[in-house]
């Protein structure tokens, strides 16, 4: 799966839960928190993922740099871990 989230619509840290509860279908009952972006990353969304964050920068500068580096850092560990556990269909994440 491909999933596209765009940088220039989010402003805040509830934006961004938003988006990507809608690109990777997180259901209803996703908490909109990182524990629980977590959870959803490493235990229940399907592989392989590709999501693309296009206009991060534009994220970055609304969020903020310690909100917008919370979830950078979360988005690339689960990528990293992925890759430390082997599996050959992963999480993959691209800043544009």
């Amino acid at each position: 799966m491909r999933a596209e989230i765009d940088g220039a619509t989010i402003r805040t840290t509830a934006d961004l839960h938003s988006a990507l509860s809608r690109a990777l279908d997180f259901g209803p009952y996703y908490g909109g928190n990182l524990a629980a972006l977590w959870d959803r990353l490493t235990t229940d969304v399907e592989r392989p993922v590709e999501l693309v964050w296009s206009d991060s920068e534009l994220s970055r500068a609304a969020m903020g740099e310690t909100e917008f580096e919370k979830i950078r850092d979360l988005l690339l560990r689960v990528q990293e871990q992925d890759l430390s556990y082997g599996p050959t269909e992963r999480f993959s994440v691209t800043f544009a």
